[in-house]
């Protein structure tokens, strides 16, 4: 089992830039595919990012690809989304996940155990 905190959330103007982190404790942090998920208010909560277990490969949701990064630091059990150039159509609850089973997913029904989540609002 593992438990999931997100931070770095915040406000922020179109065109800025934030860093969301994920801190994972419990089970080995590398033994996870991890992924970033995202919910609006009245929406349902859609893929942002994922990134594999050994080989770090990436995966990035077309809405966002160019725009934000997701890594991993498993040294730290940390994963990390930078989002730059942000629009206000990126705003929404952002949400870490961890699956046992996958790598790479996009679907939330893959992933296990989820964090809190943590706010990003951005201003036009």
């Amino acid at each position: 089992q593992v438990q999931l905190v997100e931070s770095g959330g915040g406000l922020v103007q179109a065109g800025g830039s934030l860093r969301v982190s994920c801190v994972a404790s419990g089970r080995t942090f590398s033994s996870y595919g991890m992924g970033w998920f995202r919910q609006a208010p009245g929406k349902e909560r859609e893929f942002v990012a994922a990134i594999s277990r050994a080989s770090g490969r990436t995966y990035h949701a077309d809405s966002v690809k160019g725009r934000f990064t997701i890594s991993r630091d498993n040294a730290k059990n940390t994963m990390y989304l930078q989002m730059n150039n942000l629009k206000p159509e990126d705003t929404a609850v952002y949400y870490c996940a961890a699956t046992e089973y996958y790598d790479g997913s996009r679907r939330p029904n893959d992933y296990t155990y989820w964090g809190q989540g943590t706010q990003v609002t951005v201003s036009s």
